[in-house]
């Protein structure tokens, strides 16, 4: 067995005295535990560290001291199927450096928890078994913990009824919020809310009556815009994209949206939402797409129109 079988073969031993599941007994969990702990094959587990690290840096890691190449198009496997459990079992952190950052932020980056580190560096000692059965004792507490200051960071919002959801903490996120309590109640005037999207669960709320009153029938894989408002008295669907970072109305994405509300018995009214004029606004000015509307949460009571000879209204009503 060569030094870097031994080494996986290792990981996967404590994945297993952790009590994963079977579906991350695999080399790849194995590799990413090893990558977090910067533990390369001759390193003894006592020099274990816990750096914080990105998925990019994990699979830099699997190929230089591994020499394991992962396809660039397998992060998302690596994050979902391997790092992600790793983080409910509370073997790892999820952005400790920064807990608002978005989940769809290149900043993203994960460490292995401070109690796990210790745990680890005992493996293969005389200490081990007794340090593991001390750690597994207390690891429900220490998953509570995290799972409950994860949930503080998340940002409350009130939907219908006086219903309540929680989006994942970001600027995203934010100005999801802002396009609800305040565009809406600006330009839309006892609107009722349809759907709101979250960068963590996709599918924050969803008023399915609505669309198929309307004739429009959407799968869990259509790609929604971040919210859908229904203005009844009018009988409007506005469609809006919140973009803190990337994702406006642009040519190809209101192609997108008109073919998936096609059927639709309501006008479709699209928006593209910013923070404000600042620099990622004047990044995406040049490609938002005509006959649109740009909001900007910064000047709430104005909208700049790309739609010619409209104000604010769809362009073909059913």
């Amino acid at each position: 067995m060569t030094t870097k079988d031994r080494r996986i073969a290792e990981a996967l031993s404590i994945l297993k005295s952790l009590g994963l599941p079977p579906e991350q007994m695999n080399e790849r969990t194995a590799i990413c535990l090893l990558a977090l702990l910067d533990l390369p094959p001759k390193r003894s587990w006592q020099r274990a560290t816990n750096p914080l690290l990105g998925i990019r840096a994990i699979l830099d890691f699997a190929r230089e001291q591994l020499e394991t190449n992962y396809a660039e198009n397998t992060r998302e496997s690596v994050r979902k199927y391997s790092v992600k459990p790793l983080v409910s079992a509370g073997v790892l952190l999820h952005n400790p450096d920064d807990p608002k950052r978005p989940v769809n932020s290149s900043g993203n980056c994960y460490q292995v928890e401070e109690h796990a580190l210790a745990l680890l560096q005992q493996f293969g000692s005389k200490t081990w078994k007794t340090s593991l059965e001390t750690y597994l004792a207390a690891r429900e507490t220490l998953v509570a913990k995290y799972a409950h200051a994860r949930a503080l960071q998340r940002i409350p919002l009130k939907v219908k009824n006086d219903q309540e959801i929680t989006l994942s903490a970001g600027d995203h996120s934010n100005l999801i919020r802002a396009i609800i309590e305040v565009f809406a109640a600006t330009f839309v005037p006892g609107e009722e809310l349809v759907y709101v999207g979250d960068t963590g669960s996709k599918w924050g709320y969803f008023d399915q009556e609505i669309l198929t009153s309307l004739g429009v029938t959407v799968g869990r894989h259509g790609k929604m815009p971040d919210v859908v408002i229904y203005d009844r008295e009018k009988n409007w669907l506005i469609l809006a994209e919140a973009v803190a970072s990337t994702g406006p109305v642009d040519g190809g994405r209101h192609r997108e949206l008109a073919e998936l509300f096609k059927d639709s018995k309501a006008g479709l009214v699209y928006v593209t939402a910013f923070p404000d004029r600042g620099e990622v606004f004047r990044r995406f000015l040049s490609v938002v797409a005509w006959e649109t509307e740009v909001w900007c949460a910064s000047d709430p009571t104005h909208l700049i129109h790309f739609n010619g000879i409209r104000f604010f209204g769809p362009y073909h009503v059913p």
